[in-house]
């Protein structure tokens, strides 16, 4: 572990506030964390293990928020988190089999798709309507396969379990939105212990960020309490769109050298 300067934590205790309160509304908070944690001069596999880390504190925070108003009902949703736990654990053990490249192409393309579905379908607010996957299934096939995407990969994990939700489970935006945190606390546990136990984690500074996290993601799950899809709708759209752009402009993404840039 490196020594860091005092203006180097302040970024990046800024970063993980923004992240927070954007992660704890629409998803997306790692667009923000892990190219600051790249920027401070952290190793790729240490960026991502911190960034687990103080993930966990945001994504518990908003998910406590939303249980504590009854959005969500902890109990009744633990098994659909264990096996987002379970997905993002194989995940995380399998990240160096799994080419992170090829998921690169193709993830910028999904994400605008998710926008596109966000921002055109008609009656997106927050009442729900008739499932068209059961429980059953949607928590045996997809909970886990988000979680281990997650777990090996994970920029648009939460707009992935917010689609689910929404366009399977045929949950309201602000329901989604309150379910989506929970699995996404889950499967950053899961990936989180991975990390911790190949020792890719900087502890200090994955604390100071939690704390930043915790902070910003309360702030952001009240208003998304109080204005409900009103909120949710465009920063989710928003945030899909830029985490599409910032993953095209990756250059590491194979597509740039696909398409001359």
């Amino acid at each position: 572990m490196f020594d860091i300067a005092t203006e180097t934590i302040l970024f990046l205790t800024v970063a993980a506030f923004i992240a927070g309160f954007i992660d704890s509304i629409a998803g997306g908070g790692g667009l923000i964390t892990i190219p600051a944690l790249l920027l401070a001069g952290f190793p790729p596999v240490e960026a991502l293990g911190t960034n687990k880390l103080q993930g966990l504190f945001g994504s518990g925070s908003a998910t406590i928020s939303y249980a504590a108003k009854g959005h969500v009902d902890l109990r009744k949703q633990l098994p659909f988190a264990a096996l987002s736990f379970i997905g993002s654990v194989l995940g995380a053990l399998l990240a160096t089999i799994l080419p992170g490249d090829i998921l690169g192409m193709f993830l910028p393309f999904l994400l605008v798709a998710i926008a596109l579905y966000f921002a055109f379908k008609p009656n997106m607010n927050d009442i729900d309507r008739t499932e068209r996957m059961a429980p059953f299934v949607l928590g045996m096939t997809i909970v886990p396969a988000i979680g281990f995407y997650d777990g090996v990969f994970g920029p648009g994990a939460g707009s992935f379990f917010m689609l689910a939700f929404v366009a399977l489970a045929g949950y309201g935006v602000l329901k989604a939105t309150a379910h989506t945190k929970l699995l996404n606390f889950a499967s950053n546990l899961g990936a989180f212990g991975v990390f911790a136990l190949v020792g890719a984690i900087a502890w200090k500074i994955g604390i100071v960020m939690g704390i930043a996290q915790f902070l910003g993601a309360r702030l952001g799950a009240h208003l998304a309490m109080r204005n409900g899809a009103r909120l949710i709708k465009p920063l989710l759209v928003c945030t899909c769109v830029a985490l599409a752009i910032k993953l095209l402009m990756d250059p590491a993404n194979p597509l740039r050298a696909m398409m001359g840039f």
